[in-house]
């Protein structure tokens, strides 16, 4: 599908939920949701989802951004995890 239309956001961000949730492949899905990310800005799923994986790699601070993001854009699990996770 991604080489049918690979400016279709949801065929990245659906292949990095598989790689995160199913391989542990966390920079592997992060790759795939900054691509969704570069090709629709404004959904939050995106930010939210790689904030996971980034959180997954160790990397608390990249993962705070993006779920601040998430959370700007009106993902209400990511004001949650803002306000639990980074202070």
């Amino acid at each position: 599908a991604i080489e049918i239309d690979p400016n279709f956001a949801s065929y990245f961000f659906n292949r990095g939920v598989l790689k995160y949730e199913y391989l542990e492949d966390f920079n592997g899905a992060m790759a795939d949701f900054t691509k969704a990310i570069e090709i629709d800005p404004n959904d939050a799923d995106f930010y939210h989802h790689r904030a996971i994986c980034k959180e997954g790699v160790g990397d608390l601070r990249g993962a705070c951004a993006d779920w601040r993001k998430a959370a700007d854009l009106g993902h209400q699990d990511a004001a949650e995890w803002v306000r639990d996770d980074c202070n």
